[in-house]
């Protein structure tokens, strides 16, 4: 832990923050000016981190070397986000994938899967909304996943759970926007990260379509300061985005009838 003069943009505490996107949001916001705290299972790893970037930016860089479906240093987590009142960014970043189809995959796998896609990133939104809403102040960022919308494209679990992200997100701006707390769900596609490797399709790295972690952070953060509630960084024509949206809310009022649709010919008399 290293310390300097406090961060008039406060602190930003990022999960699965020793590589890859985590690792880049985390040189990318202590250049903006955000004190860190840095969360993720390798702890020589941080610490190498916390100490470039300190070196380079002067910015006071904490590590806590945590597993995020372990219950114990998840709970310590929930701990810092409920009680440090410096925190005024959480970047839920940490998540793992696959590309295993159900017939392939270890069912707890997918359920450690479960845990840290959906739950740890639940628990640890859970700990901080709470006091962004009585600061009337904070930022939520998630990454989610192209996936979320494509969703045949990988591991059904993996699929589903940045579905979630997805959703998530959307309900937390419906409850916390009035209160001056922003959010924003990022949602990449293939990126040259070691999430490849974990997954089972190193090649993925070498595509030419495959993003640059840098460059999908760069993308996602300028997405923040344009007011994006959602950033879609590879996807070119955000209009597609927009009509998207805009016909899932017009479905969605569309529901609200006590008698089924006339295809399903279920006679509404009594027997």
């Amino acid at each position: 832990m290293t310390s300097s003069n406090t961060s008039l943009k406060g602190t930003a505490l990022i999960t699965g923050a020793s590589a890859g996107i985590g690792a880049v949001y985390a040189d990318r916001l202590a250049k903006r000016g955000y004190d860190l705290i840095l969360v993720a299972r390798n702890a020589d790893r941080l610490q190498a981190l916390a100490a470039r970037l300190t070196a380079e930016t002067g910015r006071s860089v904490t590590t806590i070397a945590a597993d995020l479906n372990d219950k114990a240093d998840l709970s310590r987590v929930e701990n810092v986000l409920r009680d440090d009142k410096r925190i005024s960014m959480l970047l839920n970043n940490a998540g793992v994938g696959s590309v295993a189809s159900v017939l392939d995959s270890d069912v707890d796998d997918m359920e450690a899967m479960i845990s840290l896609n959906i739950t740890a990133l639940t628990r640890l939104t859970y700990a901080v909304a709470p006091g962004f809403a009585a600061r009337g102040s904070g930022t939520i960022i998630n990454i989610s996943s192209a996936v979320g919308i494509a969703v045949e494209a990988l591991n059904s679990v993996y699929s589903a759970s940045k579905s979630y992200v997805l959703s998530f997100g959307h309900v937390l701006q419906r409850d916390l926007a009035d209160k001056g707390v922003r959010i924003q769900t990022v949602l990449p596609a293939a990126t040259a990260t070691e999430f490849w490797d974990v997954a089972g399709y190193s090649k993925q790295k070498e595509s030419p379509n495959t993003m640059t972690a840098a460059d999908l952070v760069d993308a996602a953060l300028a997405g923040l300061d344009q007011g994006e509630l959602v950033t879609i960084p590879p996807l070119h024509d955000n209009e597609i985005w927009a009509r998207w949206e805009a016909d899932r809310r017009a479905l969605s009022a569309k529901f609200g009838n006590a008698k089924p649709a006339p295809r399903y010919a279920v006679s509404s008399g009594k027997a």
